[in-house]
């Protein structure tokens, strides 16, 4: 298991676990990340990353990057 920050572009990744304070776990689970789904990093800048969630791009900063455990 690795943060989504340390992830390859391009790579189709499985997430593993959403962690953080409850409320940092539920923003993220409402944009898409939950356990079990499939994300894809677009592109990484400096930790920022742009993934692929549910047929959605959605932008992240490190901090929350950080939580997603690919």
């Amino acid at each position: 298991m690795m943060p989504l920050t340390m992830a390859n572009t391009g790579e189709p990744l499985t997430i593993k676990k959403v962690g953080g304070k409850e409320e940092t776990r539920k923003f993220l689970e409402n944009l898409g990340f939950v356990a079990g789904g499939a994300v894809t990093v677009i592109s990484d800048i400096k930790g920022n990353v742009i993934v692929n969630v549910k047929d959605s791009r959605i932008a992240i900063g490190r901090d929350m990057a950080m939580k997603v455990m690919v």
